[in-house]
């Protein structure tokens, strides 16, 4: 049968999402599946690993299902996924030892704050070009390792492996043959060196992780595995490749392929990426070097501002304020509130990112007066994105001394026209937004179609059209300096 489709795998924080691909680049179906998001204690955020392996199961089969295809058509499997959250499981069971500890999730906070009076940070960001902070990956292993009864026997023992999402997914999928991760992902644990490329023990002894616990690191367009799960394909063995951690996809499919071009994921959190070429920038103040993608052996690095809480501030005044009740709903209330007159909503529930990096910042929403209705505080959270991503560009342009031309924009939020259209305003620059909204999913079918020959060449996937809206600024120089430092008014009166 002629395999005429990818299957694209979007495993983000708040879900999973099957995507079926066309040799036109065109989404044909697509399938999404929730997962529940645990809260144990104040800062504490896990995941279930099963449940999101499950979910991807149920998200394929779905989309398999209402684009009315046999699974022999399928060509690849392609995953995307969200990054820094971390996984320990069982060899001998087939069972994480523990919930997924979730990127936002700040209980290792002391911990690393422990490791910075060492003056262990310097040799971290060296290596890897991160801060020492509970977002990363290795924090969380450590605290597992030493916080779960008989989990010590076992490592001894050789029963356990860690991995990012992608390579608990990857491990599951292909029946424990295969225990594997891509650059990128591996780029966000910590303990990879993103010079040598590869894990390094000075690091892994730090914190205390043996190194045979991790995985092997791959290019994104290698093929990892294969599927051996019965229950996703049946006898059916589909090559997974297009391995990617969702924002570095966000920025390929966005298609940054020249040094300063960026572009921001509007999800539960926001990532701000800048290719910046072949070779890592040090980068300080808040920003992170990564590296952008590999590809057939080759690495393209970028520098990233990570901002923890954005889109889902707006779930939050939603789900625990009451405020709206869907987001139909909440574009009428916008209506009524053309401006937040003066109302600021600083979304620091789990900490600040960049460019303050504060873990134990807590949100807060100033500047209400009596006249405040629910529909300005409704704006403020909307407008709270665009300010994180406002100083986030701010900061990449002062660190690598790089202008920004326009910003391209993706993920959830982007759809929403007053919010990118604040954007451009608050950035002074153009601000373009793709009618793909799935760029981090679309980016590892590119990645991962290339690499197995369903596109002949990266000239093709070029040739893929796709119309864009554009957003220029539309208020001047004063007004803007106005909104911003009320903005900055409001963030100094969270920060430690």
């Amino acid at each position: 049968m002629n395999k005429s489709y990818l299957l694209a795998i979007d495993q983000s924080t708040s879900g999973t999402k099957a995507l079926i691909v066309d040799r036109e680049g065109a989404i044909i179906t697509r399938s999404t599946v929730s997962h529940t998001t645990f809260y144990p204690r104040p800062g504490w955020v896990e995941q279930d690993p099963m449940e999101i392996y499950n979910n991807v199961k149920h998200s394929a089969h779905e989309a398999v299902r209402s684009a009315g295809i046999a699974y022999e058509a399928i060509a690849a499997m392609t995953i995307t996924n969200q990054r820094e959250t971390a996984v320990i499981w069982d060899l001998m069971t087939g069972l994480p030892v523990y919930h997924a500890i979730v990127w936002q999730c700040q209980r290792t906070a002391d911990m690393c704050a422990a490791y910075k009076a060492t003056g262990a940070e310097d040799r971290v960001r060296s290596k890897t070009g991160l801060m020492l902070d509970p977002y990363f990956s290795a924090a969380k292993w450590r605290w597992i390792l030493g916080h779960v009864e008989g989990i010590q026997d076992k490592m001894a023992a050789g029963h356990l492996r860690a991995g990012t999402m992608d390579s608990w997914l990857i491990w599951k999928l292909t029946k424990g043959n295969v225990h594997a991760t891509d650059y990128t992902n591996a780029s966000r644990t910590s303990l990879f060196n993103i010079h040598t490329l590869e894990w390094d023990e000075e690091l892994c002894n730090l914190f205390e992780i043996p190194s045979s616990l991790l995985p092997e690191v791959k290019s994104s367009d290698d093929i990892f595995g294969y599927t051996e799960d019965p229950t996703i394909f049946g006898e059916n063995r589909v090559p997974i490749t297009g391995v990617i951690g969702d924002s570095q996809a966000a920025l390929f499919g966005n298609q940054c392929f020249n040094i300063g071009m960026a572009k921001a994921t509007y999800g539960t959190g926001t990532s701000v990426l800048m290719n910046v070429g072949n070779k890592p920038v040090q980068a300080g103040n808040g920003l992170v070097s990564a590296i952008a993608w590999g590809i057939g052996g080759k690495v393209t690095y970028a520098v990233e501002a990570v901002i923890r809480t954005s889109g889902d501030c707006l779930a939050w005044v939603r789900d625990n304020l009451g405020l709206f009740r869907t987001f139909e709903e909440m574009e009428e209330l916008l209506q009524e509130a053309p401006d937040s007159e003066g109302v600021y909503f600083v979304p620091a529930f789990v900490g600040l990112g960049a460019p303050y990096w504060d873990s134990y910042a807590r949100a807060s929403i100033t500047g209400m007066n009596r006249g405040t209705t629910k529909a300005h505080i409704i704006r403020a959270a909307l407008e709270s994105i665009a300010y994180q991503v406002n100083d986030a560009v701010n900061l990449i342009e002062n660190e690598t001394h790089v202008e920004l031309q326009e910003l391209r924009a993706d993920g959830g939020a982007s759809e929403n026209v007053g919010l990118m259209q604040f954007q451009s305003n608050l950035l002074g620059k153009k601000v373009v937004k793709t009618e793909v909204a799935e760029l981090s999913p679309m980016g590892s079918a590119y990645i991962g179609g290339v690499g197995i020959g369903f596109w002949p060449s990266w000239e093709e996937v070029m040739t893929i059209k796709s119309n864009y809206q554009i957003y220029l600024p539309l208020i001047d120089a004063e007004v803007r300096d106005v909104y911003r430092a009320g903005w900055n008014r409001a963030i100094v009166s969270v920060l430690r």
